[in-house]
């Protein structure tokens, strides 16, 4: 009997992969799906070790054509392949910056590949290596979900007053509808700057898609009340909102959430202060407003790593972030003897940035040394135009 290939076989059988195959084998994406929202209990094993060796040839093999970016949450395994890494923006801005790479190959997920490829340059193809490594907080608000927001507000009589700031962790759409409606990206590290711009642009923001940092920067650093802020459910009529508190408020905040840090409790940082005597607890604004309220530090990816760079030798830390970037930092800060431990008791970390895993990465690598072009990632004009023009507006901040 002759051997023949699976694709082979499906061919001669005339069966095609469901869809629910594909996303499985990362080779689709299902954006309406809230996903990243499980915690598995634990990370995952290591890959085969020869998959390391297969990594290194294919990427020598492609030589300068090829750039790797590896965002702070990608597991060890992945960040060891990584040409530069970083948080969203920064990544995308960094694949900007060469123009030479054919492929921009992005190990994080679905929106951060949209991001670059709004960013970089035509002819450069942006590949996601499994197109199912999406965010659940991205996820919760959709085009259309904000298209009828928007007309909530014009209902309501206040839309030309408000002004949209949406979270660099939002989808290529969001990011258009912010840029058609005069408003701003932002990050984490610059939500303050942000919001101060849109408040002298207009007299409300609506803040998409993460509620806490929205909240957390409007009270912490603009001075605001929490009665100032109101929350938009997109799955109730009129967001759950009557028109009375939509024009009493300043921030108009979307209902989503980074499914990690959402997990963080006040109760989180009770007990490793008990566990921990001394310790510091050091936190990233998208968690829960009373955990930030607790906290010593807050701040971006950026700022703890930049944090822990600084602290002093023998001093304790417990870092509210994912999982993967605060067991790297523990174990490259042990040696100087800095106790970095996992704020929660319960390991979570990022399901869907675990997607990215080698033997995802090790196939694309293989794939595009060998000319076969996959998983790109590609903006549509107009959306990318607009997208661009909200990116822009962040970058001519101040």
């Amino acid at each position: 009997m002759r051997d023949v290939t699976t694709a082979q076989a499906r061919q001669d059988l005339d069966v095609q992969p469901t869809p629910l195959a594909l996303l499985l084998l990362g080779r689709e994406a299902d954006t309406r799906s809230e996903r990243g929202v499980e915690c598995p209990g634990d990370l995952p094993s290591p890959s085969d070790p020869d998959l390391v060796e297969r990594a290194r040839a294919a990427k020598e093999k492609l030589g300068g054509k090829v750039f790797v970016l590896g965002h702070h949450y990608q597991r060890d395994e992945v960040i060891q392949f990584a040409d530069v890494t970083g948080d969203s923006f920064k990544l995308a801005r960094d694949a900007a910056a060469r123009p030479d790479a054919e492929y921009i190959v992005f190990c994080g997920v679905h929106f951060m590949a949209e991001s670059a490829d709004i960013l970089t340059a035509d002819d450069q193809k942006v590949v996601l290596p499994d197109l199912a490594a999406g965010c659940s907080m991205a996820d919760m608000a959709t085009a259309e979900q904000v298209a009828e927001c928007w007309d909530v507000l014009t209902d309501a009589g206040i839309a030309e007053g408000v002004v949209p700031v949406s979270y660099m962790n939002s989808s290529a759409d969001i990011k258009a509808f912010t840029g058609r409606h005069g408003g701003t990206i932002c990050t984490s590290s610059n939500a303050a700057r942000a919001l101060e711009w849109a408040f002298e642009q207009g007299e409300k923001v609506l803040f998409l898609p993460d509620q806490h940092l929205g909240r957390n920067t409007a009270v912490r650093d603009l001075g605001m009340s929490l009665e100032d802020c109101v929350l938009y459910n997109p799955h109730k009529p009129n967001g759950g909102l009557t028109t009375e508190e939509l024009r009493n408020a300043k921030m108009i905040l979307w209902r989503g959430h980074c499914s990690v840090h959402g997990r963080f409790s006040l109760d989180s940082v009770d007990d490793v202060r008990e566990r921990v005597p001394g310790v510091n607890v050091l936190v990233h604004p998208e968690c829960r407003h009373e955990v930030v309220s607790a906290a010593d530090h807050v701040g971006s990816t950026e700022y703890i790593i930049k944090m822990l760079e600084e602290a002093p030798a023998g001093s304790k830390w417990a870092i509210g972030t994912e999982l993967n970037l605060v067991r790297r930092l523990a174990n490259r800060f042990a040696a100087d003897d800095k106790e970095i431990v996992f704020l929660d008791k319960t390991v979570c970390f990022c399901s869907t940035m675990n997607r990215i895993d080698l033997p995802h990465l090790v196939w694309t690598l293989e794939s595009l040394a060998d000319g076969k072009e996959i998983n790109r990632i590609q903006v549509d004009k107009e959306t990318a135009d607009l997208a661009q023009l909200a990116l822009e507006r962040m970058l001519a901040l101040p």
